[in-house]
């Protein structure tokens, strides 16, 4: 069964949304500067109330400080960006955390090239971003169908499952904007259906 990210959510409402809807995880954004950014106080808060396990995202954090964030929050997992992620991200897996580890597609992916016991996240590049791009990476840059990454970028409703069908990834994650449950659902569901559809046929 495809693993499901829904990424960037703020609310008790959110939370419990993606919940419903049969998520695996939860993603809180404590990137500043960025439309869905949560304090640590605010997502410590997030993170208590989920009864799903929550990643957080961070940016240009030591590995000091990205355990010492990542223990505060009470998170399962960390998705580090920009400056020393992989030595950060290599502190908070020693530590037992869930390393997703993102990729900004710009050409060709090579699995063996992501560090050990880091989870690949494949995401579209935007020279302006560093995820959330809304673009989905060109699938001929894709590792072979059936490897394990999450895809991201430029997924929804009404995509998500010709996606999973196709690329056949480990887990996918979607940050829709502003969350709607309606979307948060469809979203989920449509990964989901694909997945069961996928393995019955």
């Amino acid at each position: 069964m495809t693993w499901v990210k829904v990424c960037g959510l703020r609310t008790p409402a959110d939370l419990e949304a993606a919940a419903a809807a049969g998520a695996d995880a939860a993603g809180l954004v404590l990137v500043e500067d960025t439309p869905r950014c949560l304090s640590v106080e605010e997502a410590s808060l997030l993170a208590a109330r989920s009864v799903l396990p929550t990643v957080i995202l961070t940016r240009d954090l030591p590995p000091e400080r990205l355990v010492e964030t990542w223990e505060k929050v009470g998170a399962a997992g960390v998705q580090p960006y920009g400056e020393g992620r992989e030595t950060a991200g290599r502190a908070a897996a020693a530590a037992g955390a869930f390393v997703l580890y993102p990729v900004r597609v710009r050409g060709p992916v090579r699995l063996e090239t992501i560090p050990d016991g880091h989870l690949p996240l494949l995401d579209g590049y935007a020279p302006d971003r560093l995820g959330g791009s809304g673009t989905a990476p060109p699938e001929e840059w894709l590792p072979p169908p059936g490897s394990r990454y999450v895809l991201a970028g430029g997924l929804g409703p009404d995509n998500a499952a010709e996606a999973v069908r196709r690329r056949r990834p480990w887990g996918v994650d979607a940050s829709p904007g502003r969350k709607d449950p309606a979307l948060i659902t469809a979203f989920v569901r449509a990964v989901k259906d694909a997945s069961v559809r996928r393995e019955t046929a």
